[in-house]
């Protein structure tokens, strides 16, 4: 999870991004997307996680301040993983964002 926000947060990896989401290519995405840095991201905070055999859950809120904005909001996600021969691979997300 960390790997992942430090790619949105510092922009220019795309390809890691894509790389890391079990369904980006059935989605149509591609890197070009997720290598723009659209948004400052300011910090995340890990609320929770859990691991049974080779799914994962992550809870966490990450801080940002949108483009021309100087509110700071919140996006709260819980993410599940997935573990395919040694790999964590980012599977979907239950989201929600507000100011803060």
């Amino acid at each position: 999870m960390r790997s992942r926000y430090t790619a949105h947060a510092l922009g220019g990896y795309g390809d890691y991004l894509v790389r890391s989401w079990l369904a980006a290519a059935d989605l149509g995405l591609n890197a070009a997307a997720f290598a723009e840095h659209s948004v400052d991201w300011h910090k995340l905070e890990v609320l929770q996680s859990s691991q049974k055999g080779d799914e994962g859950e992550v809870e966490f809120n990450a801080f940002f301040y949108p483009a021309g904005s100087n509110v700071l909001q919140v996006h709260h996600e819980r993410s599940m993983f997935k573990r395919i021969k040694g790999i964590w691979y980012y599977v979907e997300a239950i989201t929600s964002s507000q100011d803060y």
